[in-house]
Parts: structure tokens; sequence; C-alpha cells
């Protein structure tokens, strides 16, 4: 019978955990940020070559085919006003960086079950991008997991999506030092 109880309130407490609230109480040490806004900064918009190299390197290291049209990337991402890994991360998540999608669909993201059409890369970056800003972005859904509410059934989604921006993150401070150290002085 104690170990009939010991294995339902273990089952309770493991079933009621929640990891944003883990979050919140870890502070800065949780590496899982499921509340960052997604609007760019100022000083992103201008590290052209940093977000650039940095998006190159994931997309190089799952392969995607996508991987000649990073410039597609940073150029909607400042058109609309949106975090620069937003949209490589969904892709990385929802097709393997564009890996698997349906047969010229071109649509890496999984834009309406992954069934919408796109005429290139370029065509879809830039529909998700205008459609995440005006269909979620401008009515309120400021971060991953709001987003991730509309966006997709799975309750993991934003975590998952996260995990790839935690990556492209990592590169940057790995890109950034090369930057800082091949600057040259006039």
């Amino acid at each position: 019978m104690k170990n009939l109880l010991f294995i339902i309130v273990s089952l309770f407490f493991l079933l009621s955990y929640n990891p944003v609230l883990a979050q919140k109480n870890a502070g800065n040490s949780a590496e899982i940020n499921y509340t960052s806004t997604l609007l760019v900064k100022k000083e992103d918009k201008v590290n052209y070559s940093l977000k650039k190299k940095t998006i190159h390197d994931l997309l190089e290291k799952y392969d995607s085919p996508m991987i000649d049209h990073v410039d597609d990337f940073i150029k909607v991402c400042q058109k609309y006003d949106l975090d620069c890994y937003l949209l490589p991360a969904i892709s990385c998540l929802e097709s393997t960086c564009g890996k698997f999608v349906l047969p010229d669909s071109y649509n890496p993201f999984g834009w309406g079950g992954g069934k919408i059409i796109c005429n290139n890369w370029a065509d879809c970056v830039e529909r998700v991008a205008k459609g995440l800003r005006e269909q979620y972005i401008d009515k309120g859904a400021q971060t991953l997991e709001n987003i991730g509410r509309i966006y997709s059934e799975s309750k993991t989604w934003a975590s998952r999506v996260q995990y790839f921006v935690n990556q492209m993150q990592n590169l940057e401070e790995k890109n950034q030092l090369y930057f800082s150290n091949n600057q040259v002085e006039l």
C-alpha cells in the first residue's frame, strides 16, 4: 500500500512539473526561455554579417537544401522586424532545416500543415515571415510560447524551436569571437 501511495504521489509531482515555472524560478541559469520577445533589437539589424554566418553555420550543420538562401532569412527578418533566428529555427524543427518537405513544395515550416506549395524557398520564407508578423505577432503573440499555441498542436513546440534558437545563439557567440579577432582598423 505504501508503494502504491508513493508511486501516485511521485506521478503527481512528475506530471505537474512545469518547465516555464522552473525557468522563472531558476533565473538566468535556465537554458530555455519561453518568453523571449521576437522583435529585433536595433543592434541586431546592423550585424548582418554575424547573423548571416550564424544561420549559414546552422544550415550547414544539418546539410540543409536552403543553405544558399540565408540572405532571404535575413532580408525578411529585417523587413518584418522578426528575430533573425526564428524562421530558421522553425524550419529546422518542422522539416530538419528543409530536408523533409513535400516534393516541390519548398515549405520547410509546416505552414498550412506542410501542404501549402510555394514557388521556391525565398517565396516561402517571405510568406511565412509575413504571416507570422500579421497573423501572430501583430495580434499579440509576442513569444514563442504564444506563437506555439496557435502554430502547433504540440505543447512542446516552443521549447523545441527554442532549442534551435539556442544553437544559433551559441554559434553566434563563437562567430562573434571570429569577427572581433578579424576586424580591420583604418
